[in-house]
């Protein structure tokens, strides 16, 4: 007997002849847009802000019942934090940003020795520094480049007006915000008038998406199509589409670039793509955490325990940015203690349904090529799955797990050989950058009595580190979520081996060439982060967050700051 909610019935696909006439809507409606001046645009979005506040509840209920969370328990709380509270946050960042005409005052901007610039995008205020007491979000922008900002609303205040596009965004299936922010970076940033298709496995999220937006919908900017493979093909291949963005896996990127099987490894090869459109991707990670040796207390290792089991276990295991190889120094005094204390903590996690398609036999096939696994946690109901650790995972080329991203919750201990923490950076930064597939996203917990000792050195790793998300003591979806930092693959990856994909979202100050972000938090923080999966009150803080966020205000923060504090 199931004891998990079960989801809602699918909604019906959207005809092929609706979605030729959604896309001759938004064609005509793309002249308008594209001379909308920022001002009306933040005015639109503005209009969207208390959509969603009403909306907030039953989407965040819609999401639990996909999702089989049940009702009052951590996983309802996250579908606030990732999901209302990071969209309602991108709205406000973004109407700013318009109101400003594009470019938002940067909080500070230098140089680094070698010239490169880095741009601080957070905190930008008092508020923030009272709630995200100790957190930094730093953006580097790529060589040779200034942090500019807001690059299209700079040519239109000079008389070059674009043509924009039809952009085609093909939204994620795991978390609800996706979607609804492609969108957002498509619009503003990119300045594309937009068709959204709903992943057939959180569809039903489309219905609020399209109430929360409705100032963008009702203005002819935005479509919503509904659908499974033959539908996205039919969107994708649309002579009036002028960009595609996927959030996915390298696989659906190639098929819809190169085309699927034996023809498309064919055309892959030639370097013949079968579409000759703009396309930017997120497509996943196989996440590492280094764990920088040293004397931590024992307060110390079971705060970072708890919060790398948290990496793993929010969202059931199904996050791109998800803790999958925990990499340690094999002389590192506690490094077997902290293992152990990773997996209690697991072990401690109440197992959720595993929502995601194919989840099982992706268990199957990652503990078939590791026969020797842990698996932690009670698993009562047959649809979920037990938090596993791969046992026998090495730093070697072609190591199974270094290169396949495991989409269900499942991590592994890797360690290489090192003792101190000096030695230990030299080896993780090429093992980081060199033997784990993808750039999206990775951690560094480092306490700060090493970080000191470390001098330059520590500087230096982070420099090397090819990542498009860094983050230093607390988990990389604070990157996502802040909306201030950027989201995507390091740059570089070409379409003949895409990786983690091409271009970035969120970017709510609008720079204008990013390289990669940086999030730091203090080495323990108080109170207890809001990703923790253990979180005593996350549900009442990502509630209160949402709405917060709708509409900032000191007179607020109070009652923000003691929910905070009964996690």
């Amino acid at each position: 007997m199931n004891s998990f909610p079960q989801p809602p019935p699918p909604i019906p696909a959207t005809s092929l002849a609706d979605c030729d006439a959604k896309l001759a809507r938004l064609n005509e409606a793309r002249p308008r847009w594209v001379a909308m001046s920022p001002s009306e645009r933040a005015g639109i979005l503005r209009a969207c802000m208390p959509l969603l506040a009403a909306e907030a509840d039953a989407w965040v209920d819609t999401a639990c019942k996909l999702k089989g969370y049940v009702p009052g328990t951590n996983g309802q709380g996250e579908e606030y934090l990732g999901g209302t509270l990071a969209v309602m946050r991108n709205l406000r960042l973004f109407a700013e940003a318009l109101d400003a005409a594009g470019t938002p005052q940067l909080p500070k901007a230098w140089q680094r020795p070698d010239g490169q610039w880095v741009a601080q995008v957070f905190p930008q205020g008092l508020i923030d520094k009272i709630l995200f007491t100790g957190v930094t979000c730093d953006v580097w922008i790529e060589p040779g480049e200034k942090p500019t900002q807001g690059r299209i609303y700079r040519e239109k205040a000079s008389g070059k007006l674009g043509t924009g596009g039809v952009s085609v965004v093909l939204g994620a299936g795991n978390q609800s915000s996706i979607p609804a922010m492609d969108v957002l970076y498509k619009l503003v940033v990119d300045d594309e008038v937009c068709l959204l298709k709903m992943n057939p496995v959180n569809e039903n999220i489309g219905p609020h998406i399209e109430r929360a937006f409705a100032p963008l919908i009702s203005r002819g900017f935005l479509e919503v199509a509904y659908g499974a493979i033959d539908v996205g093909k039919h969107l994708t291949d649309h002579a009036l589409v002028t960009s595609i963005h996927i959030t996915g896996s390298a696989r659906a990127h190639d098929a819809i670039i190169w085309g699927p099987g034996a023809e498309g490894e064919e055309r892959k090869k030639a370097g013949t793509p079968r579409l000759d459109k703009h396309i930017t991707s997120e497509l996943g990670n196989v996440s590492p955490v280094l764990v920088v040796p040293g004397e931590w207390s024992d307060a110390e290792l079971d705060y970072q325990a708890r919060q790398t089991a948290s990496m793993l276990a929010y969202n059931c295991g199904f996050n791109c940015n998800g803790a999958r190889l925990i990499v340690m120094a094999q002389g590192w005094k506690h490094r077997a203690r902290f293992e152990q204390l990773v997996k209690d903590k697991l072990a401690a996690t109440p197992t959720r349904r595993a929502y995601y398609p194919a989840a099982h036999n992706t268990w199957n096939t990652f503990t078939g090529q590791y026969p020797k696994h842990t698996d932690l946690g009670t698993v009562s109901d047959p649809s979920a799955l037990p938090w596993t650790v791969l046992e026998g995972v090495v730093d070697k080329d072609g190591e199974y797990a270094l290169q396949n991203e495991p989409w269900c919750g499942i991590l592994s201990f890797v360690d290489l050989d090192a003792s101190e923490a000096a030695a230990y950076l030299d080896l993780a930064v090429p093992f980081a950058n060199d033997k784990c597939w993808g750039t999206l996203a990775m951690n560094i917990l480092v306490d700060p009595r090493t970080e000191a000792s470390l001098g330059g050195r520590f500087d230096q790793a982070v420099a090397a580190l090819r990542y498009g998300g860094i983050a230093i003591n607390c988990w990389s979806g604070l990157n996502y979520g802040l909306v201030n930092a950027t989201w995507g693959a390091f740059p570089g990856h070409p379409l003949t081996d895409i990786q983690s994909g091409q271009g970035v979202v969120h970017n709510g100050l609008l720079l204008d060439h990013p390289q990669k972000s940086v999030v730091r938090a203090p080495f323990i923080m108080k109170p207890t982060p809001a990703w923790f999966t253990d979180h005593k009150s996350n549900i009442a803080l990502g509630r209160i967050m949402t709405q917060f966020e709708a509409a900032p205000s000191w007179f607020k923060i109070p009652k923000v700051a003691i929910t905070a504090f009964k996690g």
